[in-house]
C-alpha cells in the first residue's frame, strides 16, 4: 500500500501537539511537531509507540519503514531528505531504541 493509504489505517493524532523522542538516558533526541509536512511522521511514530510499549525499537523501526512505503526508498536513495525515516534506519543499524513522549494539545 501507499503511504497515504497506510496513514488512513492509523489512529488519529489530533490530540498530539508534539512527539518527543528520547534516548535511554532520557535526553531529548528530537521533537516532531504535529504540523503540515510532519503530521504523517507523528502519526506513524505514535502508532509504532502504541504497538511497541512506548518505544521505537528495532522491530518498530522495521514496521515504520513498511508504513512509510514509497518514501522509504526515496529516503534510502537521498539520505537527509526524510530525517524521520533516516532515524528509523539509524535505530535498525544501532540497535538503540528511543522512548516516545507525547505532548498533548
Amino acid at each position: 500500500m501507499a503511504f497515504a493509504d497506510n496513514l488512513q489505517q492509523l489512529p488519529s493524532v489530533d490530540h498530539v501537539a508534539e512527539l518527543q523522542l528520547r534516548d535511554a538516558q532520557g535526553q531529548l533526541v528530537t521533537a516532531i511537531p504535529n504540523q503540515p509536512g510532519k503530521a504523517g511522521s507523528v502519526r506513524v511514530y505514535h502508532a509504532l509507540a502504541a504497538r511497541h510499549g512506548g518505544q521505537i525499537t528495532v522491530a518498530a523501526a522495521h514496521e515504520g519503514l513498511a508504513l512509510f512505503a514509497e518514501h522509504t526508498e526515496a529516503a534510502r536513495l537521498h539520505p537527509g531528505s526524510h530525517p524521520n525515516i533516516d532515524r528509523l534506519f539509524h535505530i535498525i543499524d544501532s540497535g538503540e531504541a528511543l522512548q516516545v513522549q507525547l505532548v498533548q494539545r
